[in-house]
């Protein structure tokens, strides 16, 4: 025993683990674990932002290359969509966030970089211009026209 959280985060994690289940409470290391927790609703929130932002990038591929649509795209689409419902219903307080304006902002810039990168177009909208509910939808795709 005698890990520490600064040294090595997985030893101790493992001892903090133990004490717990030993009822040893008076030795673990609470603003460590809080912390931790914390981190892991933190971890969830990044996931879901990121295959957020992949799955719009796919979007706005699919809409301005519409010549370079293929399937390989439609699959990231859909397997984007699948695991943003499956972490959605996992862990149902994350829907607020695809609802909140600013993340959503956050999460469309990010998309707007990944789209650039892959795409070398520029022209896209400065903010996000379909509804989340189409974003989300299993079988909605934006035309080239919008």
């Amino acid at each position: 025993m005698g890990a520490t959280y600064e040294n090595d985060i997985v030893a101790w994690a493992n001892e903090q683990a133990y004490l717990l289940r030993s009822g040893k409470l008076s030795a673990i290391d609470i603003e460590h674990i809080a912390e931790e927790i914390v981190d892991v609703g933190k971890s969830e929130q990044r996931e879901l932002a990121s295959r957020m932002a992949v799955l719009i990038a796919h979007l706005l591929k699919w809409q301005y290359q519409p010549e370079r649509q293929s399937g390989s795209w439609q699959r990231t689409i859909k397997e984007q969509r699948k695991a943003i419902a499956r972490r959605l219903k996992k862990t149902p307080c994350l829907n607020a966030l695809t609802h909140d304006s600013e993340w959503l902002e956050d999460a469309w810039g990010d998309a707007i970089s990944i789209a650039i990168n892959e795409t070398g177009v520029g022209n896209f909208p400065e903010s996000c211009p379909w509804t989340i509910e189409n974003i989300l939808s299993d079988t909605w795709l934006p035309t080239s026209n919008g």
